[in-house]
């Protein structure tokens, strides 16, 4: 009987024009937001098979997953989520993966946590911390941590890799200072579509003056009164460039920059997804370096 079962799959397999799946090689890591794969993906090299619920480009607010994914949470060997509200859509299923005793890390949780200090949200947790990199190196910490613990993953060669990007995280942070100092104090005003730089500008020293969207949510809407006060903030303060999330919609932000006078550019940046490989923001640390240059060019022209 077990030969002739043997003999069936075969047969379907030929009959299906497919080759049989090959088995899923090492423990099984499911991460919530592309920039966080990025991360653990790299901390964990090739010792682990990373998925990545986020689609490139995709807006981390309002995401969804197929049912296969939402089954794949429930049996990875760890979850990695924000852990900060950012997710939306997909708590329900986060809290389903906690009940069935999926391993969680919730990177929020292990960050210092900036509240908004501004809009509707002000005062709750702001769930943007990747825009710190200094913040990103208590995540990898993390992540190295839990992962110790996994079967199948050589301690020595975590702590080398994780060991590895940490360089690479300071780097970045050194680099990013160096080129903001260019910047003069008087420039160092960030409007964006919505409220994602706090941590940027408590770490980097800017002020943010405002957001389009008044929320710290993507799926908020400003009303005309918020625009009108945000027109004014922007005018008072001089700011030359205000900066559109490149997974959103800028249509807002030239309403805006139009309101606000002829003088103020819209910038693209890339702060809420990265990109495919052929984007700009292919990794996270290749998005801070476009962002950083962007931001100082969009603050320091004439």
């Amino acid at each position: 009987m077990r030969r002739l079962a043997g003999i069936a799959v075969v047969l379907a397999v030929l009959i299906s024009g497919c080759t049989a799946p090959e088995p899923s090689q090492g423990p099984q890591i499911v991460v919530t937001t592309n920039i966080l794969g990025d991360v653990t993906q790299q901390v964990l090299g090739d010792q682990a098979t990373v998925t990545t619920l986020m689609q490139p480009g995709a807006d981390p607010h309002s995401f969804e997953i197929s049912a296969q994914q939402a089954a794949l949470m429930g049996t990875a060997d760890l979850l990695v989520s924000n852990g900060l509200g950012l997710e939306e859509g997909l708590q329900q299923h986060l809290d389903r993966a906690a009940g069935a005793g999926t391993p969680m890390l919730a990177a929020g949780d292990v960050v210092e946590v900036v509240p908004y200090a501004s809009g509707e949200a002000q005062g709750t947790p702001d769930p943007h911390f990747w825009t710190d990199p200094a913040a990103m190196l208590e995540v990898v910490n993390a992540i190295e941590a839990a992962a110790r613990g996994i079967t199948g993953i050589d301690a020595q060669k975590l702590a080398t890799s994780a060991s590895d990007y940490r360089a690479r995280l300071q780097d970045l942070d050194a680099r990013m200072a160096t080129t903001f100092a260019s910047i003069p104090a008087e420039r160092r005003a960030l409007v964006t579509n919505h409220h994602v730089f706090g941590y940027l500008a408590k770490r980097f020293d800017f002020q943010v003056i405002g957001a389009v969207i008044p929320g710290g949510t993507t799926l908020a809407a400003p009303s005309a009164a918020d625009l009108r006060q945000l027109s004014d903030a922007i005018n008072s303060a001089g700011v030359p460039t205000i900066f559109a999330e490149s997974s959103q919609p800028d249509r807002l932000v030239k309403v805006l920059a139009s309101e606000a006078g002829v003088k103020v550019q819209v910038t693209e940046l890339f702060t809420e997804s990265l990109t495919g490989p052929e984007g700009e923001a292919a990794s996270y640390l290749e998005m801070m370096g476009v962002n950083t240059q962007r931001i100082t060019a969009g603050l320091t022209s004439p």
